[in-house]
């Protein structure tokens, strides 16, 4: 029983505290419904969505740079004290050298403006423009990958609590035959057929077999708080496991699609539009060489008064152009020349970081079918042990009510039938756990 703890009962407790005994709801769910109820309430796959639409945004910015720049200004100014200049005071008959202080303008002035500008051709602006569908894909694929890792840790819950199912009802069968074990030693005892140390073995496996049903049920519990967690439920609502494991489930038609491709895998799809965004990169740098052109234009109206009036009589001027600016860029103290190789050394990163990762699935593929095929041969070499076992008790019981066989034989077997009950529930948990992995090796969990 320990070993089966182990294969992940001893992780669940780290998702949640035991489930409330006030339940306000009931979810009764297959595995296919609470993966799909993980896929719309799991706060790790909501945060991956909110990131794809975050990406939205940024590009509608980015597109933003390409369209037309239209800005309005208007402002009043009153003078205090009207600026003053130095004109030649010859122009007033003054002595030539000389100059006397003169007052332009006037004691109120106001200005309207509106200004347009039209990017033609910017090389960054072009490539960043392009690469909008490929941030996208990359924010999806992170959420694919998101969503995957949830997917696979509910396969393996769900089905660890569907299996402790099994081991409870094989734990109860046990404790029944160890309480009439217990009762028919007692009996004998009184009757001076037995010693007292068989009913006192009895009675230990008894306990015993009582103090491990304890244990199960609450990591059980801890179980269920942890996949309710995983799935976004909250802990308070009760969740039944409607689906059931079977021998065949396990071994349906798995090894026979042990063809794969490496774009069914999330990672590797992340990595191939990493290489594009990166390749994208390169080319914004280089492109950003060229001279940036964008059309530009002005309109604006200004109004001088001596008093505050104007929207009364008075004239207002006009001021107006349209140019096309051109940006050329020389030297930039060889920042550009950095850019462009940490670019390209960041691309050829990538792409040997993809040759790793096809490495490093085809590895994990064949240790996955590796594990899978021995945890299927230990699956049925534990079921016809457990049968044996079960056999093997069943003569030994037949024997001890005869009174041919000794209580110590007896006890005996029923610890090694109980053994080998756990260590098939085990076997049955690892194949299903090497099914779930190889599942998503090969992509098609």
């Amino acid at each position: 029983m320990k070993k089966l703890l182990k294969y992940g009962l001893f992780l669940l407790p780290l998702f949640g505290g035991t489930m409330e005994t006030k339940a306000q709801k009931v979810n009764s769910f297959t595995l296919k419904q609470a993966v799909d109820y993980a896929m719309q309430h799991s706060v790790q796959v909501k945060n991956a969505i909110i990131d794809v639409l975050m990406q939205q945004q940024t590009n509608r910015d980015i597109t933003s740079i390409a369209l037309p720049q239209i800005s309005g200004s208007a402002g009043i100014t009153d003078y205090l004290d009207i600026p003053t200049t130095l004109v030649p005071a010859q122009f007033f008959g003054g002595n030539p050298g000389e100059f006397a202080p003169v007052k332009f303008g006037t004691k109120w002035n106001s200005n309207v403006s509106l200004a347009v500008s039209q990017l033609i051709f910017d090389g960054q602006v072009f490539i960043a423009l392009k690469a909008r569908k490929g941030t996208i894909d990359f924010q999806k694929a992170l959420q694919g990958v998101t969503e995957e890792n949830i997917k696979a840790n509910i396969y393996k819950i769900y089905y660890q609590l569907v299996l402790s199912k099994t081991q409870t009802e094989l734990l109860d069968s046990n404790i029944n035959l160890a309480k009439k074990l217990h009762r028919d030693m007692s009996i004998m005892f009184d009757n001076g057929f037995v010693e007292k140390l068989d009913v006192d073995k009895a009675s230990v496996l008894l306990v015993n077999l009582q103090t491990e049903k304890m244990k199960v049920e609450n990591m059980i519990a801890n179980g269920y708080a942890g996949l309710k967690l995983l799935m976004g439920m909250p802990v308070r609502d009760s969740l039944v496991l409607t689906d059931k494991l079977t021998d065949d489930q396990i071994k349906e038609g798995v090894l026979e699609s042990s063809q794969y491709n490496y774009n069914d895998r999330k990672e590797y799809q992340v990595m191939t539009i990493t290489n594009k965004l990166n390749g994208l990169n390169v080319r914004r740098y280089k492109l950003s060489q060229i001279p940036t052109f964008a059309l530009v234009g002005s309109y604006s109206v200004q109004a001088q008064r001596n008093k505050f009036d104007f929207f009364g009589k008075g004239d207002w001027f006009r001021t107006s152009y349209i140019g096309l600016h051109m940006s050329v860029p020389i030297f930039n103290g060889f920042s550009l020349q950095a850019k462009k190789q940490g670019a390209r050394l960041q691309l050829r990163k990538s792409e040997y970081q993809t040759e790793a990762l096809k490495n490093s699935i085809d590895k994990e593929v064949d240790d996955a079918k590796r594990n899978f095929t021995s945890a299927i041969t230990a699956m049925d070499y534990q079921k016809k042990n457990m049968q044996l076992a079960e056999k093997v008790y069943g003569q030994t019981k037949k024997k001890y009510e005869i009174g041919t066989g000794s209580a110590t034989e007896i006890n005996l077997a029923q610890v090694d039938m109980k053994t080998a009950q756990t260590n098939y529930i085990t076997a049955l948990y690892d194949a299903i756990i090497a099914k779930v992995d190889f599942l998503k090796a090969t992509g098609k969990l």
